[in-house]
């Protein structure tokens, strides 16, 4: 059974940083794009950022660019999401997410998306 388990939400002010972690255990299979999703309070589902397994590639939303970074340690299982110079409109549950594509993250296409973690919420601060 794949399971995802975030930490390191919490509330911090604009400007601010957090970082997220996700250990993902139980998958086998070798190519996979695994990253965050988050959703805001009445909004859609966006595809934040994601590393791809096979090359380490990785994407990032236009509107988190510059200020989040994706990295993983291989060794643990475990992708971690760096996120800086928060603002408030980063406010919403992140949600760790594990795919054998890029694409769910890269087109939104969060209905795709084979495996969820139950999420963790962020909240910035004005």
């Amino acid at each position: 059974e794949v399971q995802l388990v975030e930490s390191g939400g919490g509330l911090v002010q604009a400007g601010g940083s957090l970082r997220l972690s996700c250990a993902a255990s139980g998958f086998t299979f070798d190519d996979y794009a695994i990253g965050w999703f988050r959703q805001a309070p009445g909004k859609e589902r966006e595809g934040v950022s994601c590393i791809s397994s096979s090359v380490g590639s990785t994407y990032y939303a236009d509107s988190v660019k510059g200020r989040f970074t994706i990295s993983s340690d291989n060794a643990k299982n475990t992708v971690y999401l760096e996120m800086n110079s928060l603002k408030p409109e980063d406010t919403a549950v992140y949600y760790c997410s594990l795919d054998q594509s890029i694409f769910p993250f890269v087109y939104n296409d969060w209905t795709g998306v084979d495996y969820w973690g139950k999420g963790t919420l962020v909240t910035v601060s004005s």
